[in-house]
């Protein structure tokens, strides 16, 4: 056996252990976190027995196409795998730090409700990190970057009954899809500047990179700064760095591994591995170090004067990835991987004693108190002093800055569309449906009707995805919002001449099956729970806990999560949409993205927070 056949390893320990995990019951801790221990320890073991061989053979880098899941005559989704000196030292740092973990949460969750719910969790994310760093290619990434993305969702949710861990791990899961945004649109652009699903083994060769650049800059350049959207998004780096210590709500092992050490480098991570293929474009580099340098100066002065432990050293991490950005503009890759490393075991050791320094920090405040050192912040004039003190500790309102910018127009857009509900579809949509196949199957398509059409029906399935994003009342009409949404895509992209049935099929099955699964559940709900709507958090995974998990499956494979075919179809829907239609690009980038959001609120809303029934103990709001 081949060194490049034992790489799918790094992907088969996690889900061993993942798999094995399910069917342990929930009282028996020692055998969870054994199990989780001997998973990532085993991990980590073949990992230095894998970078021993590897060195002796050369260490020349490692590329495996494993295998092609759907493939037509135009178009070929194939997971590929690749193994170089920046995978390695991801993978070290990973295996390292989450075996770490797994001995600390052992003793810290004891006896904790959702204990096996935490170490299924971890490996999950473990499974998704892995496939990460030894993604060959964009796709193959793209299914640990959305496994990372439910995963962290799902952490930062995990005291389910309070309020703010809710909330919380809802403002940044919609921060990871508006990343998500830049993820698609770059891996869509790129199918139209290489007509194929390039790997970064040949991003590698310059003179192929090269070549289609000098004739498609400005292709060139946006995927450079989509690359960039979701890079920032991910390692919370300017203008989205307000959600890390939001993130902190979880339990303390999983912002160490999430937030303070390994998932938030990830956006770092995203840049490395596309380095050839921006290293060239100055105005690239230009961004991405304006971007490093902004967050860095921001995240300093903010951490300067938070009260909360975990507060500072988000905000310090968030720096020091931001210093990481700069480190890679300037093209210092060797340095940008020192200082990942040391950054993560850094971050990761001040979270896990940032219990026992607290306990030390308030006995040493009672006991030998120090009044307050001068700092150079007391060098500058007053009002400039006072002035940053006040936007540090409003956090340059960088919350309010992006609810101006993504959510208040999201909101009112679908206030405004409150026109849309089921006499609508059926008086209204329904025969423009009608109308756009009759075109397609029986009148023909012709220049006028591929330009006129497509932007229409886009228009149509972006308001019903934000009626459901603005849906108060009814959760079933949200979820049937988001199940037409795709259907309105459909419509639109099969305009273009390539599309062929198998794919429209292969497409809307991971739709049907797991929207009418859905729809059943919430019908079920509301016949169990009369009061049911989307104005609070139910919390009723506490009496439903079966049909909380049904429904959260349900929710990932309508929002196209790598356990369906709609996953796929995703890529294959873009592969469809050509270079001139920027506009039914974005828009049904935009469906994906906030259909994504409103599905994930659909399931906190009707299952997580605390629980209605006041017949058990609650936690208050602000616990």
């Amino acid at each position: 056996m081949s060194l490049a056949d034992l790489l799918q390893l790094f992907i088969v320990i996690p889900i061993i252990g993942f798999v094995l995990s399910i069917f342990i019951p929930e009282k028996r801790e020692t055998a969870l976190s054994n199990l989780a221990f001997i998973t990532t320890i085993s991990h980590l073991i073949f990992f230095l027995v894998f970078v021993v061989l590897w060195n002796q053979n050369g260490s020349t880098p490692l590329n495996i196409k494993e295998i092609s899941i759907f493939k037509t005559p135009h178009y070929d989704f194939f997971i590929d795998f690749y193994f170089d000196g920046v995978s390695a030292v991801f993978l070290f740092v990973g295996s390292f730090l989450t075996s770490l973990i797994t001995v600390y949460s052992r003793y810290y969750l004891h006896r904790e409700d959702g204990y096996k719910r935490f170490f299924n969790t971890i490996l999950f994310f473990f499974i998704g990190y892995n496939i990460i760093t030894i993604s060959g290619n964009l796709e193959t990434m793209f299914i640990g970057w959305e496994v990372l993305g439910i995963s962290s969702f799902l952490l930062i949710a995990f005291y389910r009954d309070r309020y703010l861990p809710v909330k919380n791990a809802l403002k940044v899961f919609s921060i990871y899809r508006i990343g998500d945004i830049g993820f698609i649109l770059a891996m869509w652009a790129s199918h139209h500047l290489w007509h194929e699903n390039i790997t970064f083994m040949e991003l590698n060769n310059d003179m192929i990179v090269n070549e289609h650049l000098a004739s498609h800059s400005y292709i060139g350049f946006f995927i450079a700064f989509t690359l960039l959207i979701a890079a920032a998004a991910k390692s919370a780096q300017f203008p989205f760095t307000s959600w890390l210590p939001r993130a902190m709500e979880g339990p303390t092992p999983s912002s160490a591994i999430f937030y303070g050490s390994v998932s938030v480098h990830l956006g770092a991570f995203l840049l490395m591995r596309t380095f050839p293929f921006w290293e060239h474009q100055i105005t690239a580099r230009v961004m991405i170090g304006l971007v490093g340098v902004t967050t860095s100066i921001i995240s300093f002065l903010i951490a300067r004067v938070q009260s909360s432990i975990k507060a500072q050293v988000a905000y310090t991490s968030a720096g020091q990835i931001g210093l990481i950005f700069i480190e890679l503009a300037f093209g210092l890759n060797t340095l940008a991987l020192y200082h990942f490393a040391g950054n993560a075991f850094f971050r990761t050791y001040q979270l896990l004693v940032s219990p026992s320094v607290v306990s030390y920090k308030i006995k040493e405040q009672f006991f030998n108190y120090v009044p307050r050192v001068e700092t150079f912040e007391d060098t500058w004039p007053k009002k400039l002093e006072y002035t940053f003190y006040l936007l540090s500790l409003k956090e340059w309102n960088l919350d309010k800055f992006m609810d101006w910018l993504i959510w208040k127009p999201l909101k009112n857009t679908g206030k405004k569309l409150d026109f849309i509900n089921i006499y609508s579809m059926y008086t209204v949509m329904l025969p423009l449906f009608i109308v756009g196949l009759v075109f397609i199957f029986i009148l023909g398509k012709n220049e006028h009707t591929n330009q006129f059409f497509p932007v229409i029906f886009s228009i149509i399935g972006a308001m019903m995805v934000f009626k459901s994003f603005s849906e108060r009342n009814s959760p079933l009409l949200a979820w049937v919002m988001i199940i037409g949404s795709h259907f309105w895509i459909i419509l639109a992209i099969s305009f273009n001449d390539k599309i062929s049935i198998n794919e429209v099929y292969f497409y809307l099955t991971g739709i049907v099956i797991a929207g009418l699964f859905g729809f059943f559940i919430i019908k079920s709900m509301k016949s169990l729970e009369p009061e049911l709507n989307l104005n609070q958090f139910w919390g009723h995974s506490f009496k439903y806990p079966k049909m909380a998990t049904a429904f959260l499956i349900c929710c990932l494979g309508l929002m196209g999560f790598p356990i369906s075919t709609t996953f796929i179809g995703i890529d294959l829907v873009f592969s469809h949409i050509e270079s001139s239609q920027l506009f039914l690009a974005f828009a049904t980038s935009l469906i994906f993205v906030v259909g994504g959001i409103a599905i994930i609120r659909i399931y906190a809303r009707m299952f997580l927070g605390p629980h209605t029934d006041k017949n058990h103990s609650t936690p208050i709001k602000a616990s």
